[in-house]
């Protein structure tokens, strides 16, 4: 099994305080992982160092074979897709949809003088229509609804056919309707076999998607709680422990639901 992602005591120390303590994780091809954990785990810090946006303070971090510190990353970035929202707020509200797709080909937001090929252009239009946006190709981005605007940049995300796709929480400001649009698009994504190795973040349970195989729990300061298939590691005594809180944990129709212990309690009481 090919391993695209290779991390061995991954720490990032920012002065006194440390956001990441010694995370070991291995991804292999074919594998669909959730990172999980409460606010201030080192979630988004741990994507910039897989996205290779960041360098860790000490221990190595190994990315589709290549070795940070240790290769030229503007080469190794094209080949990671990555949706966040610090990348979502560098998209200009004027662009169209099909240019905010289109941009990825050469890693810029807002088009300006460059280029495309004729393919370019067809896979764009494409992913567009894979995400249900297609018809939203000529609007501009600005005008779009927050799960609009969701779709558009996982589209973006795959325009350079990435061997590893990271979404670090692409569920955050929707509403419940915005959200489960976009579980059940992800979860079309999780199957198709032509799809890159996928890593999304998220604070939520309900978040994840059918498909998804495994998981990395973090818990507080930047520590792996817990690691490996999701149905083994996502248990009321590995989430409790992760977020600080007596927690249940439900699984059913393929999602996941975790609530309080003690407002089950109360509810059953009346």
């Amino acid at each position: 099994m090919t391993t695209v992602l290779d991390l061995k005591g991954v720490t990032v120390r920012r002065g006194t305080a440390t956001i990441l303590d010694s995370v070991d994780w291995q991804v292999n091809e074919g594998e669909r992982w959730v990172v999980l954990g409460p606010n201030g785990a080192g979630k988004t810090t741990l994507m910039q160092i897989v996205g290779a946006r960041m360098h860790p303070t000490s221990g190595t971090a190994q990315v589709l074979d290549a070795t940070l510190g240790k290769v030229d990353v503007f080469e190794l970035r094209p080949r990671i897709g990555l949706a966040s929202a610090a990348l979502a707020e560098r998209i200009p509200g004027s662009e169209t949809v099909r240019d905010v797709v289109l941009t990825a080909a050469y890693g810029v937001t807002g088009r300006w003088r460059e280029e495309y090929e004729e393919l370019d252009a067809e896979r764009a239009a494409d992913l567009l229509a894979a995400f249900d946006v297609d018809h939203l190709a000529d609007r501009t981005y600005g005008t779009l609804s927050e799960g609009e605007r969701k779709r558009v940049q996982i589209a973006r995300a795959l325009m350079t056919d990435p061997e590893l796709l990271l979404l670090d929480e692409p569920a955050a400001g929707l509403d419940l309707g915005g959200r489960e649009e976009l579980v059940g698009a992800l979860s079309e994504l999780a199957a198709h076999p032509a799809s890159p190795v996928l890593i999304l973040v998220t604070h939520h349970v309900e978040e994840i998607p059918p498909g998804f195989t495994h998981l990395l729990l973090l818990g507080p300061h930047g520590r792996i709680h817990a690691a490996g298939p999701l149905e083994d590691v996502l248990t009321a005594e590995n989430l409790s422990g992760a977020f600080g809180i007596e927690l249940l944990v439900a699984h059913g129709g393929g999602r996941w639901l975790a609530r309080a212990a003690r407002s089950a309690a109360t509810a059953a009481r009346h």
